[in-house]
């Protein structure tokens, strides 16, 4: 009896888990947002129970901040680990996407293709999240095919990495996203002439030091400003 208990109240937790994090991630819940476990508890029809331990493993993954006497609130965006996960990126997945290249298919290459055109035309009324995730699909698409698993499991951490840091770098710099998209069709172009993987690593590798280079400047004059 107990166990049918305990595997109503594990679902109840990871709906109330997965439904905050993706508000979290969307920032609808901005930094400092406080998560009020009673009313959480009144939304989701469910104990305080389940809601406690959905916050609980928000905690551990970095996006939710519990103090005594506060609660819990949403984490601020941890600038030093956006770097160093973005530094860490910029090397393994470039690598990836090199040796992914000889293997990507015509259908790979027209897939990545509408998914940057489709950030393009997203350019006029930027909508941060969205464009991060097709940002995300289409750098899934070219490094996928690398044939090295380890260096694949490398870059998909990394990106699980940003995804708990909230990386929305468009929504604090949306003039990245037009040059963004630009870099995309140069390494399109290198890919489809069969350039040397030195070039499509350089390339790769410069792309995504530029995304992490507008978010330091923009930092720094956020705390300057």
């Amino acid at each position: 009896m107990s166990t049918t208990h305990e595997q109503a109240g594990l679902s109840k937790s990871q709906h109330t888990y997965q439904v905050l994090k993706s508000r979290i991630t969307a920032g609808e819940y901005p930094a400092g947002h406080r998560l009020v476990l009673g009313s959480l508890a009144k939304e989701f029809d469910v104990s305080s129970v389940p809601v406690r331990e959905a916050v609980r493993l928000l905690q551990a993954e970095g996006l939710v901040h519990y103090e005594r006497n506060v609660g819990a609130t949403v984490a601020a965006i941890d600038p030093v680990g956006y770097e160093h996960t973005m530094q860490m990126l910029a090397i393994v997945e470039s690598a990836a996407t090199a040796l992914a290249a000889p293997h990507l298919t015509a259908d790979d290459l027209a897939e990545a293709g509408e998914l940057n055109d489709r950030m393009r035309a997203g350019l006029d009324q930027l909508e941060p999240v969205e464009f991060t995730r097709l940002n995300h699909e289409f750098h899934e698409v070219l490094y996928s095919r690398c044939p090295n698993p380890s260096l694949v499991d490398l870059v998909k951490k990394g990106w699980a990495q940003l995804a708990t840091i909230r990386d929305s770098t468009f929504s604090f710099v949306p003039a990245r996203a037009l040059a963004s998209v630009a870099e995309h069709d140069q390494l399109l172009d290198l890919i489809r002439s069969g350039s040397g993987a030195e070039w499509i690593e350089h390339c790769a590798r410069a792309h995504r030091s530029a995304t992490l280079d507008a978010f330091l400047s923009w930092e720094a004059d956020a705390h300057h400003g």
